[in-house]
């Protein structure tokens, strides 16, 4: 029998929510605490989306799922060095939105 996947769901849309609170208080691209709150989160939300089941995923091919774990490992290995904040604002710009709307839509089925 498989966990539950809804609970991971509900995982990245909490950490979806928290990375928009935490850009409402400033720049991640200029702010330390902020940026380092963020990519904690987006570290959160990657680890939570490979316990999604891969059927689901499928019916989502506008969202690049193995991109998203591959940036979770950089993100917690920390492979290139130090991460760029203008790349981590860029990715939360084009892709959180989206991934909310795919997620929200799971769990809507």
């Amino acid at each position: 029998m498989s966990k539950p996947w809804q609970p991971y769901a509900l995982h990245i849309l909490d950490s979806i929510a928290k990375i928009r609170r935490i850009q409402a208080r400033g720049d991640i691209r200029q702010d330390d605490i902020l940026y380092d709150a963020a990519v904690r989160n987006l570290q959160t939300l990657s680890e939570a989306t490979q316990q999604l089941p891969i059927e689901l995923k499928q019916q989502f091919p506008e969202i690049p799922w193995r991109e998203i774990s591959g940036f979770r490992n950089i993100l917690v290995h920390n492979y290139l060095g130090d991460i760029d904040p203008q790349t981590v604002a860029a990715v939360i710009e084009q892709y959180l939105e989206v991934l909310k709307n795919a997620i929200q839509n799971m769990l809507a089925q």
